[in-house]
């Protein structure tokens, strides 16, 4: 995003990532949950007044924000590019690197809700709406544990027939192992 992020910004990512960091070396393998504060709302409040103040609405159209997205995203994706498959994954990552997560992750939300923002989408009850078709969708009886597109799943609504499998040629989707689970 234009002028990137601020020193406030840089210390909350770090001081996250320290304590992300401080937990995994201890051990602690309890559930993750987000503080309940800020809320999608704050952030884009606090977004919009950040862009306001610098006269950068004029750039911030549909296009330039996706675009803008899709250029963090690739951001994020490199800090992931050649790390090793398994393990623990970015708990067991340098404070610098998670850090450095803390930030590309913070510009990937901050530019999608300035997305929806712009486009009018409501994205905590879009994001509601999403999972309960998810849960239609893929209904637990039938998808635990495997890896298949809803589509290739039989579902009662619809005829064995009806469900398309795997595309021509492409391998057939197989069972998540219950091993160790991939974490990066």
């Amino acid at each position: 995003m234009p002028g990137g992020s601020d020193p406030e910004g840089a210390a909350a990512a770090a001081a996250a990532a320290a304590a992300a960091a401080a937990a995994a070396a201890a051990g602690h393998d309890s559930p993750f949950s987000f503080s309940p504060e800020p809320t999608l709302e704050d952030i884009r409040r606090l977004q919009t007044e950040f862009a306001a103040e610098r006269d950068w609405d004029q750039f911030h159209k549909p296009r330039n924000l996706l675009l803008a997205l899709v250029g963090e995203v690739g951001e994020l994706a490199e800090l992931f590019q050649w790390k090793p498959d398994g393990g623990p994954g970015p708990l067991s990552w340098s404070e610098a690197e998670r850090g450095a997560l803390g930030e590309e992750l913070s510009d990937v939300l901050i530019y999608l809700v300035a997305l929806a923002s712009r486009c009018h989408i409501d994205l905590p009850q879009a994001v509601l709406a999403k999972i309960e078709t998810n849960r239609r969708h893929y209904p637990v009886h039938l998808a635990r544990g495997s890896s298949c597109k809803y589509t290739e799943l039989p579902h009662e609504d619809r005829p064995k027939a009806q469900s398309r499998g795997p595309a021509p040629g492409a391998a057939e989707c197989a069972p998540v192992s219950r091993g160790a689970e991939e974490t990066n």
